[in-house]
């Protein structure tokens, strides 16, 4: 690839220099240098390069496609499932589908050999690039279902999402195909598959563990393996940290009862998982059906955001309107739970207006729908 040579790296230096990338005064600058399309090249990686600075530490050398930063796994989690490997012993994994090779990179960091493979010969050759960032690694262009693994190496895949329509959830369209990832998750071999976070439950293979994964509370995939114990978890990074906190299942379904002095908001990797009486014990729900929780004291735990219940109002527009003018709120936070109302929409007809803030949780309770004013505690 022209990005890749010498030509390129020059390109990227002046990119680099540019406040906006996407500007048609920078492609004008570049274009007086360099070829039009190794200038579009450069802004492009340049662009894509900025994007992935809160994902990536190394994001200013990595090469990029729009849609492999899209699907890159965030380094954190990375480096915490390369760790999985090294804990069951494997010396070697091959990475099936490799994409922009991110994993692939935190395999070898960690020691492993890594052997990529990836079925775009584009994708596969800025895979190369990267993984040279931390000592290299083999980049093998081909496709997943071709490729032998021996019995003595661990298999990682992460199927690509996309298709000519564009992001998709349906398992029938993934690349690897979903036989094959199914297929190793049930074999002999040790085998983990990142999959996007909506994978249907009925789906995950007997006898896989299921963890979902999220960082500064958004769930960015669910991780399915034979390497660890069957049934779901909840791995939660704490935004800046770079180990887990980690939920599994071992309690009881929450009872139902009228709210208590604090409502505690699980985080939504729990959620997924289906883990809420786990992260709240001693705690109940406000409805059947309805993730948040509650109790007369803080939970104190990096599974939920506990919130004091300061007032309990009628979930009504115009109760909601007058409260709002009544305490001069001009900064108003509105959550939701099992209440259907676009949060941006009711701000509007709420008219906020002052130098006041406040937070507004609206969730079905067992005596109908109520608007608990709260306040976020720690």
């Amino acid at each position: 690839m022209d990005i890749l040579s010498d030509d390129g790296a020059m390109a990227l230096e002046m990119a680099a220099a540019e406040s906006d990338p996407d500007s048609l005064g920078a492609a004008e600058r570049l274009r007086r240098r360099f070829p039009s399309e190794l200038a579009a090249a450069a802004l492009t990686q340049v662009a894509l390069r900025r994007r992935a600075r809160g994902k990536l530490p190394m994001a200013e050398q990595m090469f990029f496609t729009p849609d492999g930063l899209e699907q890159a796994t965030r380094w954190v989690v990375a480096r915490w499932r390369a760790a999985r490997f090294v804990d069951t012993g494997v010396s070697e994994v091959w990475d099936l589908g490799c994409g922009i090779g991110v994993d692939a990179m935190a395999l070898s960091e960690a020691g492993l050999g890594v052997h990529a493979v990836e079925l775009d010969p584009v994708t596969a050759a800025l895979a190369r690039a990267n993984l040279a960032l931390v000592g290299g690694g083999e980049v093998t262009v081909g496709r997943a279902e071709d490729v032998q693994v021996p019995e003595w190496g661990g298999i990682f895949l992460d199927p690509a999402r996309r298709t000519a329509r564009g992001r998709t959830w349906d398992v029938a369209d993934l690349t690897p195909p979903w036989p094959l990832v199914e297929g190793h998750l049930t074999g002999e071999q040790a085998a983990i598959a990142k999959l996007g976070p909506g994978l249907p439950k009925q789906l995950i293979p007997d006898g896989a563990g299921a963890a979902w994964v999220s960082v500064g509370g958004d769930v960015v995939e669910v991780m399915l393996s034979n390497i660890s114990p069957p049934g779901p978890r909840a791995v939660v990074f704490p935004r800046g940290e770079t180990e887990p906190d980690i939920l599994v299942r071992g309690a009881g379904p929450l009872p139902v009862a009228p709210p208590g002095g604090f409502i505690h908001e699980p985080d939504n990797a729990v959620i997924r998982a289906g883990l809420v009486a786990e992260a709240v014990p001693g705690g109940w729900l406000l409805a059947a059906g309805v993730a948040y929780a509650s109790s007369e004291a803080p939970a104190s735990s990096p599974f939920v955001t506990d919130y004091q219940v300061r007032e309990v109002l009628e979930y009504d527009v115009a109760t909601l309107r007058r409260w709002v003018r009544q305490h001069r709120i001009g900064r108003l936070e509105i959550k939701r739970r099992a209440i259907d109302v676009d949060p941006a929409v009711l701000r509007k007809q709420l008219k906020p207006r002052g130098d006041g803030a406040a937070t507004l949780l609206l969730a079905r309770t067992a005596a109908g729908a109520r608007a608990f004013v709260v306040e976020r505690v720690g």
